[in-house]
């Protein structure tokens, strides 16, 4: 009796690692993370081109408020040089 458990109990423990995953779902989890990782590289990379894109219009806007301040200095100082003038 105890060689009959002993053997149903190791025939039960070899069915039951026998239904594990087959190929095709081992497969599907390996396509599944390979895209996983494709999407997060893709959404980095739109990531640091949106950071990019903020840096530049940041940059252009500081520049262009820098230009109209010395254009408006530059006129202020020429209105102040005619009125001396006159």
């Amino acid at each position: 009796m105890k060689n009959l458990l002993t053997i149903a109990t190791a025939a039960g423990m070899l069915a039951f690692i026998a239904c594990g995953p087959s190929a095709e779902d081992k497969a599907k989890v390996e396509k599944a993370k390979a895209d996983s990782a494709h999407m997060a590289d893709s959404m980095k990379a739109v990531q640091a081109a949106s950071m990019m894109k903020m840096k530049a219009d940041s940059t252009a806007k500081v520049m262009k408020a820098d230009s109209t301040k010395k254009a408006d200095s530059a006129a202020a100082a020429t209105k102040a040089t005619k009125a001396t003038k006159k």
